[in-house]
Parts: C-alpha cells; sequence; structure tokens
C-alpha cells in the first residue's frame, strides 16, 4: 500500500496523525509539500517592473525561492519526526493542486486536510486547491480536519421548497 499525505503549513499535523491512525505499519509513506509559483513569480515581476532592469542579481524573488526550499525541507523533517517511521519526503513546485493529483498517480491513498472555513461543516470549509484533489485525485483519498470538527448544528438550514 502507497500513501501520499500531502503537508500543508498550519494543517499538517493533522494528516501526520491520520497516517499514523489509518496506514497499516507495512504500508509506503510519502510526506508530500508543494511550493506554489505564486510568491516568487511575485517578486520577480515585482522586482523586473519596478526596479530590476539591468540588475537581475538583486532579484529577491531567488532569494524568497530558497527560503521557501528551506521552509518546505524543515517542514518534512517535522512532519517525519511526528511521523515516527520510516517514509519517503517528496518535494514539488508548481501549480499545487495538479503536482498533488500527479504525486497521487499510483497511490493507494490521499491525505489531506481542509483548509478553507473550518468553523462550520459544508462545501465552503474546502479552498479551491483541497476541492480539485478531491476531485481528481486518482486513488481514495482520507479528507481530515485540522482541529475537532464543528457540530451538525452549524450546517445551514435547506432553502425553502419552491413549488413547481
Amino acid at each position: 500500500m502507497r500513501v501520499i499525505a500531502w503537508l500543508v503549513e498550519g494543517t499538517w499535523p493533522s494528516c501526520v496523525d491520520a497516517v499514523r491512525t489509518h496506514a497499516p505499519p507495512a504500508a509506503e509513506v510519502v510526506l508530500l509539500h508543494v511550493s506554489g509559483p505564486d510568491v516568487p513569480g511575485l517578486a520577480h515581476g515585482a522586482f523586473a517592473g519596478l526596479l530590476g532592469r539591468g540588475h537581475p542579481e538583486r532579484d529577491p524573488g531567488d532569494l524568497v525561492e530558497a527560503l521557501g526550499g528551506s521552509s518546505a525541507a524543515e517542514l518534512l523533517d517535522a512532519a517525519a519526526g511526528r511521523l515516527g517511521r520510516p517514509c519517503v519526503r517528496e518535494e514539488r513546485a508548481g501549480r499545487v493542486e495538479r503536482e498533488v493529483v500527479a504525486a497521487a498517480e499510483g497511490a493507494d491513498l490521499l491525505v489531506l486536510a481542509r483548509d478553507g472555513d473550518r468553523s462550520r461543516l459544508g462545501p465552503k470549509s474546502l479552498g479551491p486547491a483541497v476541492r480539485f484533489a478531491v476531485d481528481h485525485a486518482p486513488c481514495q483519498v482520507l479528507l481530515v480536519w485540522p482541529e475537532p470538527a464543528p457540530g451538525l448544528a452549524t450546517i445551514p438550514p435547506p432553502p425553502p421548497h419552491h413549488p413547481h
């Protein structure tokens, strides 16, 4: 069995705990972190557009990329320590939702955490990237709450009946 745990800042401990609880001891576990192109791309673009003509050595986008890589490595190290068993650490970069789906190819289970409005039950508890991964994963999906789930009273009332 191959299990992919998609790790994101702020919610990764719940994914690691779910793997510890649900993945068989003999399962191959992959801890996955994906860095999107957004922040470094914005830094590169802002520098080039405003300040950087003729001075590529001053581009802060390179530093932002390097800091993101070291942050991802620290997150993967912390997750591996929390998991407490052998695992593979995988870092990817690109469109986050598509990289997660691609990483799940050939896996038996994708573990991920809700990333939207977690104050109530419902579809808004999933952000766009998680929704895409849930809808397109080529394997079974375990979707976890990063904290205790809200109560049933948080479900919005049904819409009023409209006669035809």
